[in-house]
């Protein structure tokens, strides 16, 4: 079991930056990949970016070049440093484990609570 806790989010002017933290604990070196995920009211889970145990990176193409995904792992902890926000990416962000695609949304066991990212116009 795959405990996740995250932080960070908040209001911001768009044109601003956040960064959230994902602490993980529990089993942890089973996870295959950790990242994060949004949801707006009325719509599925998305995936905005997440990371492999080799390092590797994906990104949703509305946010390439403006967020940066990145790990410690002494700390069990993952980050999303988001720049150059927008109002679209107003929405709830869950940091999740090894999290699949179904049916048009992100699915997990694993999630951490969401933290409510909101930008004003």
């Amino acid at each position: 079991q795959v405990q996740l806790v995250e932080s960070g989010g908040g209001l911001v002017q768009a044109g601003g930056s956040l960064r959230l933290s994902c602490a993980a604990s529990g089993s942890t070196s089973s996870i295959n990949v950790i990242g994060y995920y949004r949801q707006a009211p009325g719509k599925q889970r998305e995936l905005v970016a997440h990371i492999r145990s080799d390092g590797s990176t994906d990104y949703a193409d509305s946010v390439k070049g403006r967020f940066t995904i990145s790990r410690d792992n002494a700390k069990n902890t993952v980050y999303l440093q988001m720049n150059s926000l927008k109002p679209e990416d107003t929405a709830v962000y869950y940091c999740g484990a090894d999290a699949l695609y179904y049916s048009g949304g992100y699915y997990s066991d694993n999630w951490g609570q969401g933290t409510q990212v909101t930008v004003s116009s």
